[in-house]
Parts: C-alpha cells; sequence; structure tokens
C-alpha cells in the first residue's frame, strides 16, 4: 500500500520528466504548479490565470508548498503528465495558431487558457470534458460547471487584469463566534479579493472552531483589502452573516516589495501593520521573513456582529521571484 510520501515522490518523478518540464499552456522551463484535476505543470504566472477561472475548472497547486490529498496526486498520475492533457485540450488547436510563450502579457496568457480550459474549443466538438477528482472524462453535452460542489465559483473577468503575485491565507480558528443556530453556529469563511472568491469547510456546532485550511488568491495590479466574511451554514434557510473584517494587504505587499527576493534575506522583521480604531486588527501585526517567505499573523475583531474574532496567517508570492 502506498504512502502519501511514497505518492509525492512519483508526483515529482512525474514533474521531471522532459514534457513536463515546461508549462503546459506557455512553455515557461522549470514550472513548479500544477492544475491537480486537469492535470497539467504550469508555471507561476499561467497558474494565476488558472486560479482566476474557479477551482470547479482548475484547482491549483503549488508542486512544493502546497499539501497534496491522495486523490489529487492520483488524478495528476492517472493523466500522466502535460503532454497527455495536452493530447486533449489542444487536439483541434487551429493550423499557424500562436499559443503563448514565457515572455507573453497576462492578457495574451488569459484568451489562450480560458479559450483552452473553459470555452473549451481546442477539443473534438461534440465533446466536453471535465474533471473530477480521478480523471479526465468525456461527455457527449455541455453542463453547467458552474454549480459543481466543493467549490466557490465567481464569473472572472481576469484575462484582462495583470497579477502581481499570489496570497496564501491559513485560515486558522475563529473564537467566542456569534450564535446563529438555538444554542450555537455552524461556520465557515469567506475571502473576497476583488471577482475572486474562496471559502473554508463548515464546522459544525462550534462557536471556536479550528480550520487550519490554506486559501489561494491572484493579487492584481490594482488590489484593494482582503475582505473576510464569517457565516453560519443553514440548511433550510439562506445562510447567516457572523461577522465580516478587511485585511489591509498594503503593508506585506509593500515591505515585501522593499525587501526583494525572501530566500536571499534571514529571518527577520520587515514591517508592520498597526492596530487602530480604522481597522480590524486585535493587535499589531507584523510582516516577517521565515525560512525565506514573506508571511504575516493577523487576528482580527470581527465587525457589525456582536463578539468573534479570526486568527489569519498570510504568505506573498511575488510573481517576479
Amino acid at each position: 500500500m502506498s504512502t502519501s510520501r511514497d505518492k509525492m515522490r512519483k508526483l515529482k518523478e512525474l514533474l521531471h520528466k522532459s514534457e513536463n518540464r515546461i508549462c503546459a499552456d506557455c512553455s515557461s522551463p522549470d514550472p513548479k504548479w500544477a492544475s491537480a484535476n486537469i492535470g497539467v505543470f504550469i508555471c507561476l504566472k499561467c497558474s494565476g490565470i488558472h486560479r482566476s477561472l474557479g477551482t470547479h475548472i482548475s484547482k491549483v497547486l503549488s508542486v512544493t508548498l502546497d499539501e497534496w490529498t491522495d486523490d489529487e496526486i492520483n488524478s495528476m498520475l492517472e493523466v500522466g503528465g502535460n503532454s497527455y492533457a495536452n493530447a486533449i485540450y489542444e487536439a483541434f488547436l487551429p493550423g499557424g495558431y500562436h499559443k503563448p510563450h514565457p515572455d507573453s502579457s497576462q492578457e495574451e496568457r488569459a484568451d489562450f487558457i480560458r479559450s483552452k480550459y473553459e470555452l473549451q474549443e481546442f477539443l473534438k466538438p461534440s465533446l466536453r470534458i471535465v474533471s473530477n477528482k480521478s480523471s479526465l472524462q468525456a461527455m457527449d453535452s455541455r453542463k453547467d460547471i458552474g454549480n459543481a460542489s466543493n467549490s466557490y465559483s465567481f464569473k472572472s473577468e481576469a484575462g484582462m487584469v495583470e497579477f502581481i503575485g499570489i496570497i496564501k491565507v491559513k485560515v486558522i480558528r475563529g473564537t467566542k463566534l456569534a450564535v446563529r443556530d438555538i444554542l450555537s453556529s455552524d461556520p465557515y469563511v469567506v475571502l473576497t479579493l476583488g471577482q475572486q472568491k474562496a471559502k473554508t469547510k463548515v464546522i459544525k456546532s462550534n462557536l471556536n472552531p479550528v480550520w487550519n485550511e490554506v486559501l489561494t488568491l491572484s493579487v492584481p495590479q490594482k488590489y484593494g483589502p482582503l475582505k473576510l466574511q464569517v457565516y453560519d451554514h443553514d440548511v433550510l434557510s439562506r445562510d447567516d452573516i457572523m461577522g465580516e473584517a478587511e485585511v489591509d494587504l498594503q503593508p506585506m505587499i509593500t515591505a515585501a516589495m522593499a525587501f526583494g527576493d525572501p530566500g536571499l534575506l534571514s529571518d527577520m522583521q520587515i514591517g508592520r501593520w498597526l492596530m487602530s480604531r480604522d481597522n480590524a486588527l486585535a493587535r499589531d501585526s507584523a510582516v516577517s521573513v521565515v525560512g525565506g517567505r514573506v508571511k504575516q499573523e493577523v487576528s482580527l475583531r470581527l465587525q457589525n456582529v456582536e463578539c468573534g474574532e479570526v486568527d489569519l496567517e498570510l504568505e506573498w508570492i511575488a510573481l517576479n521571484q
């Protein structure tokens, strides 16, 4: 019986095959990201476009930074890598069509990636390819994949957006959350950045939930605050809001850009977001380099609700790293 470590080793062996040593979409060398449900290895720039499509189309994971489930690894292994996936998704690529190259703009990448995976323009016309947990499946009719379960999808216009980086948000825990059922609540967290949304799992009957769940969002060049909302999941009625807060990303991103490649820095504090009456911070929040990564621990007092705090850990990954 294969262990998770054995499967991860097989995934990395797959990555090192010659056809997988370039991005499936733009041919950039040395890809370190993957779409687990499509089964392709992609570069950091293309990963931002994939992520903007929503997890119902492409679930993006880092081969080196993220924890993979056995199902996600099995999906990659069963597809077999970039050449096999491209044989399906680019089977009817028009003659003379120019795929993106490593120096292509984000708009060029977005147009191609959306056509290839979301609109599926290069498939045999009678086929529709969707991804499930374990393999690629052919379907004879077009179905509305926007209703796929276990995803929080959004209508994306990201093809016209320049991304500058990726923010990984570890939603750690909630403390003393508000009661929305008779004695407790079934809380989950929704993060919003621009048009992108991501959500955690629901934790049943718990006012002090521990999620320890990582959500990943692409950061556009013109970014606003990261919005956090906590909801109580209801079966028979609309989910109730349990508070909200905003995270100012500027202190972290500005500090990271000022100090450059974190892999060249020793562990140190490089910035700080100060608690004030104008923000939701429960305490001052330091931006630090830890093990070559830019991280920030954030404790938020939920707003527009009687009580509750949420603890987060942010990690910034610049696209030019």
